[in-house]
């Protein structure tokens, strides 16, 4: 993965002016979803399932997405994509990197409200 923003801040400020007042209600959305679907895959990589691992990670990267956070949305779809091979082998460091990247988005996000 190149190095990028965590955050499309265009997007995200295109997003801003679109919603106004609800703006904040988006992403106070996003980061309690967000710390669900965390939990949802470390309860997939620890349980060795690779159907809940893609399914937590295909919601995680869809919401990502909308926002304009395309390398957590990349790292998702990694995710995904080993459980739709059917295998956890190997989910465990990229859930380390989803932990560390979601830590950057978040610090971003918070800045935002």
């Amino acid at each position: 993965m190149s190095e990028q923003d965590p955050v499309d801040l265009n997007a995200l400020h295109e997003l801003k002016e679109v919603m106004e007042d609800q703006f904040g209600v988006l992403i106070e959305t996003y980061l309690q979803d967000s710390a669900a679907r965390l939990e949802q895959l470390t309860a997939a990589v620890e349980s060795s399932d690779a159907d809940a691992l893609r399914a937590a990670a295909h919601s995680f990267k869809g919401s990502c997405a909308n926002l304009g956070i395309a390398p957590l949305a990349e790292l998702c779809y990694e995710a995904e994509a080993m459980g739709r091979d059917g295998t956890t082998e190997g989910s465990a460091a990229v859930l380390e990197k989803i932990r560390a990247e979601y830590a950057r988005v978040k610090t971003i996000l918070e800045g935002e409200l």
